[in-house]
């Protein structure tokens, strides 16, 4: 599963700079899937390729968020989220509508540092 960022975050920032995959914005910021990753094209699931430098729409408006397609929640660079472990009021967690296994995980790494 992937780590979402609940409406009780206090906006620290603490979170951003420890995510390996770059897979955490500030809230309004566009991102990209290229951001810290090694990604150059992307093909989504209806098939259409989106360059990885083409700026995306903020998953919120409102507070630090998280790329779902880009978390991997640290496998293969720590033993835990390092969002989570960094979060002063525990509002990294695991986000129950994107559930993936270990292997999922480890895969998607891969994917993202090619």
């Amino acid at each position: 599963m992937a780590i979402i960022i609940t409406d009780e975050c206090i906006n620290c920032g603490a979170c951003e700079p420890e995510c390996p995959n770059t897979a955490i914005y500030e809230g309004g910021m566009e991102w990209t899937w290229s951001g810290g990753t090694d990604l150059k094209k992307i093909e989504l699931e209806d098939g259409t390729e989106v360059d990885g430098n083409e700026p995306q729409e903020p998953v919120s408006d409102e507070f630090y968020y998280i790329v779902s397609g880009k978390c991997t929640e640290c496998m293969g660079f720590h033993e835990e989220p390092q969002c989570a472990a960094v979060c002063p009021v525990d509002c990294c967690v695991d986000d129950p509508d994107y559930r993936e296994t270990e292997e999922e995980l480890y895969a998607k790494k891969e994917w993202l540092h090619v």
